[in-house]
């Protein structure tokens, strides 16, 4: 079995660009950027109100202010403020030459028509200066970043209305095994409902990828073989659960040899998910994996996610936090790092979840996150600050 730290590395340096694309921003969401965008602009583009009030001379403020212009959102100052005036504006409105402070209307009486008074002890400038947010020419985003709805409203702000990004990688997905029976059907007592490659389109979508599942293949070297051409001529990654192991009817290993794809590893020091395998030809990845769905989940998150971003030129960062242990962890076996399912418990503390083993998927349904144990180490003790991989 390869360490696992020695397989992650082995997918992530196999992982080959696909290219890049311009896209409209209204389709960027969740695709990964393929060069640097530079603001076209200062940002503000101009002295920009921080709330609504009165424009003025901060030497003023001690006297009676003639009032010469009322300043919207959107519209250009006709008028310079000069000594003894002030101009009323609104949030985002533009500041007007001459003025240095903007304040707030909270602050002001009119003892007469188009005259204020500042009745406050002090004001802040309220004024957002020109360019303090963002120089023309500055770099706002760089070149890998996974796009989230606050950086579109960053390309929005910049201009750039057709980012470059990488290309999404295509994604077949296949589940073998005569047991298996689609979701809506009512299993025989020796069946079970397929739910891996439900489980996989929705993890691999959710890295912003093209995913598309197949669906159910029987436990048979022909129809196997069948198949994983099909998948493998319209894609670029291939995805297979169940079949990897040694057992009479996993095939998966040998079909991938006889389509030319390099095994790279078969079987990996981690669990769930020990069968795993990964192998790559010219034009194409593959990664096998075991049939129960906590295995699948695992080496998802863990392996194929990571590889996935990797292809579209993103160095992935997991989403983990440090926590207490709520109660000690133990184990016999140590020769595989182990992944358990956890909840975060009210008291700002980690907690194992009751857990059956790699068929229990259901057990992900109350679990925030995914705790390791590394090769060698047989127990964490309680109150031990440990890593949560946030699922």
């Amino acid at each position: 079995m390869l360490p696992f730290e020695k397989a992650l590395d082995t997918v992530l340096k196999s992982a080959r660009p696909l290219g890049a694309e311009r896209v409209g921003i209204a389709e960027a969401a969740n695709r990964v950027l393929a060069e640097d965008v530079k603001s076209d602009m200062d940002i503000p583009p101009f002295n920009k109100s921080a709330m609504d009030g009165y424009a003025c001379r901060r030497a003023d403020l001690t006297d009676e202010l003639r009032l010469i212009e009322t300043i919207p959102a959107g519209y250009t100052p006709a008028k310079s403020v000069g000594p003894g005036q002030c101009a009323k504006i609104m949030t985002g409105g533009v500041v007007p030459e001459g003025a240095d402070c903007v304040v707030m209307k909270e602050y002001i009486e009119t003892p007469a028509e188009n005259t204020v008074r500042f009745v406050g002890e002090g004001t802040k400038d309220n004024v957002c200066q020109k360019g303090e947010d963002i120089k023309a020419g500055d770099v706002v985003l760089r070149k890998g970043t996974v796009l989230k709805p606050h950086h579109i409203a960053v390309l929005a702000s910049v201009g750039s209305a057709g980012p470059m990004v990488a290309k999404m990688p295509r994604v077949g997905i296949i589940a073998t095994g005569n047991e298996l029976v689609d979701p809506g059907s009512v299993p025989e007592p020796s069946q079970i409902r397929n739910s891996n490659s439900f489980q996989l389109a929705a993890q691999a979508r959710s890295t912003g990828t093209l995913a598309t599942d197949y669906g159910i293949t029987e436990d048979t070297e022909e129809a196997i073989d069948e198949m994983f051409k099909k998948v493998a001529a319209d894609n670029d990654v291939v995805i297979v659960s169940g079949g990897v192991s040694v057992g009479d009817f996993d095939y998966v290993p040998d079909i991938l040899r006889r389509n030319n794809i390099d095994l790279l590893f078969e079987g990996v020091a981690v669990k769930p998910g020990r069968p795993s395998v990964f192998g790559v030809s010219e034009d194409i990845y593959c990664f096998g994996l075991p049939g129960n769905p906590m295995s699948t989940f695992v080496q998802f998150e863990i392996l194929i996610k990571p590889f996935l971003y990797k292809l579209m030129g993103c160095e992935h960062k997991y989403h983990d936090v440090r926590m207490p242990l709520d109660e000690s962890i133990e184990r016999r076996k140590t020769e595989r790092q182990v992944w358990f399912p956890a909840a975060i418990t009210a008291a700002g503390t980690v907690k194992l979840i009751e857990y059956h083993g790699s068929a229990h998927i259901s057990s992900l349904c109350s679990a925030d996150g995914l705790v390791c144990m590394d090769v060698g180490v047989s127990q964490i003790d309680k109150g031990t600050i440990i890593p949560v991989r946030l699922i």
